[in-house]
C-alpha cells in the first residue's frame, strides 16, 4: 500500500431539510460561552503552486483568510475563495459584519452564518459578499471543533465514507504534448490516480492558447485526439476528467450547446469521470439539454455562490456531478448541495482551487456529504497550502482520509504571515484597464 502525506513543502423541489439541520448534527453547537473579541481579515500573496505545470501559467496567487479571536484563548480560521479574485473586497465585508460577531451571544455557525446572511441580503445573497461570508463561517467552524475537540466534518454531521478518491487538478494542457504526458506522470508518481486537464491546450512557451480548428469538429477533434493520448499513455485504469473553462471564456473561445454536444459525444468511448463547465453559467436550461443527451456526466457549479443558486440548476436536472466550493458558498451549504443532489440522482465532486485552509474546507464538507464521487486536490502544492493545513491532508492510495484534528485542522501562523505579505495585483483574471496582472 503506498501512503502520501501530502508534502510539508429532489422530488420536493429542492425544499431544504427543515431549519437547515444536517443529518446527525446536534441541535446546537456547544460554545461554552466562549466570546468573539477579534475579527480580522489577513491577505497573504505567495507561490501558486510547486507544479512547474501550473507555474509556467501562475506563478503567485493571492489568498483571503478571516481570523476569529476568542476571550477563551482559541482562534479560529477560514478562507474565503474571493481571496484569489477579489482580495481588496473581503476587507470592508468584515468590516460590515464584525458588530454582529463581537455581540453574539451564541457562536453556533448555523446561526450566525443565517444572522449575517439577513442583514447582507442585498448585496451578499450571492457573489463576492456570500463568499465572505463563507470564510467567517468556516472560520466559526472551525472555532467550534475546536471547542468540541473534534473534527468539523463530525460537527456537520459526520464522515459518511472511509476515504473518498482524490484527483489532482492539473490546469492547462500544457504544448506540446509531450509535456501533458510529462505532466501525468508527475501526478501519478505523487500517488494519485486520477488527473484532470483542460481543454484546449497552453503554449509553455508563449503562455498563450494553441489555435484549433473551429467549428464543433473541430474542437472534437483536439479533445479526442488528447484522450487517445492520455489513455495510450496512462491506460485504462487511470480516472481522467477533462475541464472547459466555459465559465470565465468567451468570444470565439466559447462553446454553444452544439459544440458542447460534439466533444463530449466524440468523448464517450474515453471512459471520462466527468466533463467540468462545457458551457458558460447563463442557462440552467441549456446546461440540462445537454446533461440529458450527453454520454459523459457534465460537471458545473464552482461559480455558484449559494444553495439557492444551485437548487435552480440542480431542480432542472442541470448537472450530473454538482461541484459546490466550500470557501464560495459555505461549508452548511455544500452539505445541503449534496443532500439535494442525491435526491436528484446526481453526485458531488468538490471544487477546490482555494488555498491550504479552503482545501481543508471542502475536504470536511465533501466527507459530511451524500453522494459525493470524488475530491479534487492541488497536486505539488506551494508553501500558501501545506504550511496551513500541515500533516493534516493525508492521501493513501489515491484517496483522501478523513482529518482527523480538532476543527478544521489547519494552521495561519504569524511566520506564515510575515513570509508571504498581500502583494496588490497579483489575483487571477485581473483584465481591468490600467490594472495589469503580474504573474
Amino acid at each position: 500500500m503506498s501512503r502520501v502525506a501530502v508534502p510539508l513543502d429532489s422530488a420536493d423541489g429542492g425544499q431544504r431539510a427543515a431549519d437547515s439541520d444536517l443529518d446527525m448534527a446536534p441541535d446546537s453547537i456547544s460554545d461554552g460561552g466562549m466570546r468573539i473579541t477579534e475579527v480580522s481579515p489577513v491577505l497573504l500573496t505567495g507561490p501558486s503552486s510547486n507544479d512547474p505545470w501550473i507555474t509556467f501559467a501562475k506563478r503567485t496567487r493571492t489568498a483571503g483568510f478571516v481570523e476569529l479571536r476568542t476571550d477563551a484563548g482559541l482562534t479560529g480560521v477560514g478562507e474565503t475563495y474571493a481571496g484569489y479574485f477579489a482580495p481588496e473586497l473581503i476587507g470592508p465585508v468584515v468590516d460590515y459584519v464584525r458588530p454582529i460577531l463581537l455581540a453574539a451571544e451564541t457562536l453556533d455557525p448555523r446561526a450566525l452564518t443565517a444572522r449575517m446572511r439577513q442583514s447582507l441580503a442585498y448585496f451578499a445573497r450571492v457573489g463576492v459578499g456570500a463568499a465572505v461570508i463563507s470564510g467567517v463561517e468556516a472560520a466559526l467552524w472551525d472555532l467550534a471543533g475546536k471547542a468540541e475537540g473534534v473534527p468539523v466534518h463530525q460537527l456537520l454531521g459526520g464522515a459518511r465514507y472511509d476515504r473518498l478518491p482524490a484527483y489532482a487538478t492539473g490546469g492547462p494542457s500544457p504544448w506540446p504534448p509531450d509535456q501533458l504526458t510529462r505532466k501525468v506522470d508527475r501526478y501519478l508518481e505523487l500517488g494519485f490516480t486520477a488527473v484532470k486537464v483542460a481543454s484546449g491546450y497552453l503554449d509553455m512557451a508563449e503562455r498563450r492558447p494553441v489555435p484549433a480548428p473551429g467549428g464543433p469538429e473541430g474542437a472534437a477533434q483536439v479533445e479526442v485526439e488528447k484522450l487517445e493520448l492520455l489513455r495510450a499513455h496512462a491506460g485504462k485504469d487511470v480516472a481522467i476528467m477533462l475541464d472547459g473553462h466555459m465559465g470565465h471564456r468567451d468570444g470565439t473561445a466559447r462553446w454553444d450547446l452544439a459544440t458542447a454536444t460534439a466533444v463530449l459525444t466524440a468523448l464517450e468511448p474515453y471512459d471520462l469521470t466527468f466533463f467540468e463547465e462545457p458551457l458558460a453559467y447563463r442557462d440552467p436550461d441549456e446546461y440540462a439539454e445537454l446533461t440529458r443527451v450527453s454520454p459523459i456526466p457534465v460537471a458545473g457549479g464552482e461559480q455558484l455562490s449559494s444553495y439557492d443558486e444551485f437548487r435552480l440548476w440542480l431542480v432542472r436536472d442541470a448537472f450530473a456531478v454538482a461541484q459546490p466550493d466550500a470557501s464560495w458558498l459555505g461549508l452548511s451549504e455544500f452539505v445541503d448541495v449534496g443532500r439535494l443532489a442525491a435526491e436528484r440522482g446526481a453526485s458531488v465532486a468538490s471544487h477546490a482551487w482555494s488555498a491550504g485552509v479552503g482545501v481543508m474546507q471542502n475536504v470536511h464538507a465533501a466527507f459530511a456529504s451524500p453522494s459525493a464521487l470524488i475530491v479534487e486536490i492541488p497536486p505539488d502544492a506551494g508553501e500558501l497550502h501545506t504550511l496551513l493545513w500541515g500533516d493534516n491532508l493525508v492521501i493513501e492510495d489515491g484517496h483522501v482520509l478523513p482529518p482527523q484534528a480538532p476543527g478544521l485542522g489547519v494552521d495561519l501562523s504569524d511566520d506564515v504571515k510575515a513570509r508571504f505579505p498581500f502583494r496588490p495585483g497579483m489575483e487571477e483574471f485581473s483584465s481591468v484597464p490600467g490594472k495589469q496582472l503580474r504573474s
